[in-house]
């Protein structure tokens, strides 16, 4: 059993991982300090299976203020999930940015660094690294094109910084488009399916052929527990593998909720990638983790889990920002 920290415990893949590493044994300290992103409703709701685990303690706590040893005191794994997300607000809050994404990063690898059982560091990051076009493997070159991805790419040196000169055992993580039950509401599929379950327009940034290579919850979080014992000073893409058009997206959130979308077309947002799409197979060499969950068959969980929303009375939640 290990003792382990998920800071953003609170968020759509936090609190996931914190019920996987529950359920596998281990011991789970999560940390948020709950920004406004999104309101903290949402973030409770995501908690409400842990607050009742013996095994998981919360923390509300700004790592950006500070990271006291007591924090972390102990700790064998700390899965660093916490920051701001999103590309809209990034271009109209850098501050917040910076604080969330590079400021807490720096105060809590300084503190980690003195640790003497720490086994792993595994940092979260996120395609929009890549920039525009971020198809391919590890050896795409890193061309943020958003304050978000800026930040998220600074963390990314933070580590590095931190590993070579002391040693950290850090493995950083490059998420591509995950999706699924708890996804944030300020996130494109939510808003599809929010906005076909209650016969409102999807309002569709760009011409809508934008490419993604999408990754269910469930198999990232497998990704994020594996790397936990892979090779220190590896980075790694997670994706799911397949490869859709945001039309075709939409096509088949049509034929899941029996609804026919009504679009509604805006400008492309500044930062908007044309087109992802995770080479993987590094992260499999690694750990044989491969993506298990079909595009069809995750966003049909996630459409039942909106849809549950909406039948227990739940309010249509509202973008971010």
């Amino acid at each position: 059993m290990m003792k382990c920290i998920v800071t953003g415990a609170a968020g759509f893949i936090g609190s996931h991982l914190c019920e996987r590493l529950l359920a596998d044994g281990h011991e789970v300290i999560g940390i948020d300090c709950f920004t406004d992103y999104y309101p903290r409703l949402i973030k409770e709701q995501n908690l409400a299976r842990l607050r009742h685990h013996r095994g998981f303690t919360l923390q509300e706590w700004d790592l950006s203020t500070e990271v006291p040893t007591a924090l972390v005191e102990g700790a064998q794994w700390i899965f660093h999930l916490a920051a701001m997300p999103g590309l809209v607000r990034s271009w109209q809050d850098f501050d917040s940015y910076n604080r969330h994404n590079v400021t807490a990063t720096q105060r809590l690898l300084e503190t980690v660094c003195k640790l003497s059982t720490m086994q792993r560091f595994i940092y979260a990051s996120t395609s929009s690294v890549y920039g525009t076009y971020a198809s391919g493997d590890e050896s795409l070159p890193t061309r943020p094109c958003s304050p978000y991805g800026l930040t998220k790419l600074a963390g990314e040196h933070l580590c590095r910084v931190y590993s070579e000169v002391f040693g950290l055992p850090i493995v950083v993580l490059r998420y591509f488009s995950v999706y699924g039950p708890r996804q944030r509401p300020d996130m494109g599929y939510y808003q599809f399916v929010e906005a076909l379950l209650t016969g409102r327009p999807i309002r569709l940034t760009g011409d809508g052929w934008q490419v993604r290579g999408n990754t269910f919850v469930a198999d990232c979080v497998e990704a994020t527990v594996r790397a936990a014992e892979a090779l220190p000073g590896e980075t790694f893409n997670v994706g799911g593998g397949e490869l859709v058009t945001i039309r075709e997206v939409i096509r088949l959130l049509e034929q899941l909720t029996g609804r026919r979308a009504c679009l509604e077309y805006l400008p492309p947002r500044p930062g908007d990638q044309r087109a992802t799409g995770a080479d993987a197979s590094k992260l499999t060499r690694h750990t044989g983790w491969t993506p298990r969950t079909p595009l069809v068959e995750g966003l049909a969980q996630q459409v039942a889990w909106q849809r549950a929303l909406l039948e227990q009375g739940a309010l249509p939640l509202r973008k971010a920002g």
